[in-house]
C-alpha cells in the first residue's frame, strides 16, 4: 500500500479504538462539506488549507485551555472556543473533546457545540438545494415580522 492509504494506516495505527472512532466520525461530518464544496467549484487547495490551520488552531487553543485548568490559570472564555468552531474549527475541535477529554463533559457546552456542527452540516445540505430551505425559513421570518401599517 502507498500514498494516502499509507498515511492512513500509520496515522490510524498510533491511536486507540476510541480515538479511532472519533477520527472516522469526523470523516464521516465532513462528507457532505466536501460535496456541497465540490458541486460549488471550491478551489479544495484553499478550502483545505483553510480548514487546516483551523482546525490545528482550534485544537491548540483547547489544549492550551486543558493545560491552564489544570494549572488553574485564567481560561479561555467559552465564546471563543465556540467562534472557532463556529469559523470553521468544528472538526480540531471534536478531536480534541476526545482526546483530551475536554469540554465533554459539560451538557450546555456540548449543545452549543452540535448546534454548530449541526448548522454545517445544514449549510453544506441546503447549498446542494440553491439555499431552498434557508430561502424559505427567512422570507417566513419576513411575513412574521412584518409590522400592519
Amino acid at each position: 500500500m502507498d500514498g494516502i492509504g499509507a498515511v492512513a494506516e500509520s496515522f490510524l495505527n498510533n491511536y486507540s479504538g476510541f480515538e479511532k472512532v472519533s477520527i472516522l466520525v469526523t470523516i464521516g461530518l465532513l462528507v457532505l462539506p466536501f460535496i456541497a464544496g465540490q458541486r460549488c467549484g471550491v478551489d479544495f487547495r484553499w478550502a483545505i488549507a483553510y480548514g487546516l490551520v483551523l482546525g490545528v488552531l482550534t485544537y491548540w487553543v483547547y489544549a492550551r485551555d486543558k493545560r491552564r485548568a489544570e494549572e488553574g490559570a485564567w481560561r479561555v472564555p467559552e465564546v471563543w472556543l465556540h467562534l472557532l468552531e463556529l469559523l470553521g474549527g468544528w472538526p480540531g475541535a471534536f478531536l480534541a473533546q476526545r482526546r483530551l477529554r475536554h469540554k465533554c463533559s459539560k451538557i450546555n457546552y456540548q449543545f452549543v457545540f452540535w448546534l454548530i456542527v449541526a448548522a454545517h452540516q445544514f449549510a453544506a445540505y441546503d447549498s446542494l438545494y440553491n439555499w431552498q430551505h434557508s430561502r424559505t425559513a427567512l422570507n417566513w421570518i419576513e411575513r412574521a415580522t412584518k409590522h400592519p401599517r
